[in-house]
């Protein structure tokens, strides 16, 4: 028997940021993101040797233990060993689970395109499967959320693993007591089809350490800092502004709530850009692009941009000549998923 599955990785196009506590349990949140067809895989192969076995080729790591009912946490493939931990404490009445876990993603770690917490649902969802755990998809997001942010307790915000669980366009509310609203948006196709052909997708070559980042907004949040705090209420507003815009077809305006959403979430702390992003900033501008942001915290990553769909191929080709990753995207519907061969 061999389980596998995958979940979607997603573009943040509005409100970043504003799902991470305690500007959402204070203020309430709201960030509109889309899932594309790049994806975070698991396979999971059940064995009989009592052994444990993570293999990641994308990372270059391999990890191989007993059996037991917990493993250690140590800086090695520690969302693996946080998931297994909290499924054999929870989901399997503490007894150890014997198998051979093989992931990897179509995008590296620090992407900004959610790579960590969609890892984090691949691997829930393959356990799910294999257990026959009756999860729905607000508690598969939940117990992502869970065991990432609290046991392992690293820094950062709410929406990626119910955007990998959910997939599509979604609307999402962020309130306190980790109370999350997803509101599925029924885009018409022409619409979807107009955006996709506007979007390209910039890999800056250096990802990001996105918890400085996200450590620095939570400081600026708890101390008040009126500029912070000013840029987080911008980018809620244009979050609401670019789903209205979106729904109605207002490209536009979809373009102009894109770089207001940037020029708001720079005010959050100052990790957020650097010369480098600036600097490609500027050039996407001045080559046939209208607006232009970085998904995820910030500091690197992935840049998603907007054009005219008539100055497409030459904009790819002008970035390409800067050295980094250029690529179109699809948008998909699925969240994740999972299935099993016998």
């Amino acid at each position: 028997m061999i389980i596998r599955s995958k979940a979607p990785l997603r573009l943040g196009l509005a409100g970043g940021g504003t799902d991470v506590s305690p500007y959402c349990d204070e203020y309430g949140g709201a960030v509109l993101n889309v899932t594309i067809n790049m994806y975070a895989y698991c396979t999971i192969e059940p064995t009989n040797d009592n052994k444990i076995v993570f293999i990641a080729p994308d990372r270059n790591q391999i990890f191989e233990c007993e059996s037991k009912p917990s493993i250690e946490i140590d800086h090695q493939l520690i969302l693996h060993k946080g998931i297994y931990n909290r499924i054999v404490k929870d989901y399997n009445n503490g007894k150890p689970l014997s198998f051979r876990m093989t992931t990897y993603s179509d995008a590296p770690a620090g992407s900004g395109l959610g790579s960590s917490s969609t890892m984090v649902v691949a691997i829930i969802k393959a356990y799910m499967e294999w257990l026959n755990l009756p999860l729905g998809e607000y508690d598969l997001a939940y117990l992502a959320y869970e065991i990432e942010r609290i046991d392992l307790g690293l820094a950062g915000g709410k929406q990626d693993q119910y955007a990998a669980t959910f997939g599509g366009f979604n609307f999402m509310e962020f309130f306190g007591n980790n109370r999350v609203i997803v509101n599925p948006l029924r885009i018409k196709n022409w619409i979807k089809n107009e955006v996709e052909n506007s979007l390209v997708l910039y890999y800056t070559g250096t990802s990001r350490e996105s918890a400085v980042i996200i450590d620095d907004q939570i400081k600026n949040t708890r101390s008040k800092v009126e500029k912070s705090l000013e840029g987080m209420h911008e980018l809620k507003f244009f979050a609401i502004e670019m789903k209205n815009a979106l729904l109605r077809g207002e490209f536009e305006k979809f373009a102009y709530c894109l770089n207001k959403g940037w020029e708001s979430k720079k005010k959050m702390s100052q990790a957020i850009t650097n010369p480098l992003i600036d600097e490609r900033y500027e050039f996407i501008m001045n080559n046939g692009g209208k607006a232009a942001k970085v998904s995820g915290a910030g500091g690197g990553g992935f840049m998603m941009i907007i054009c005219d769909p008539r100055e497409r191929y030459s904009l790819m080709e002008k970035l390409k000549k800067t050295g980094g990753k250029v690529m179109a995207a699809q948008f998909t519907e699925k969240g994740a998923q999972a299935w099993t061969l016998y």
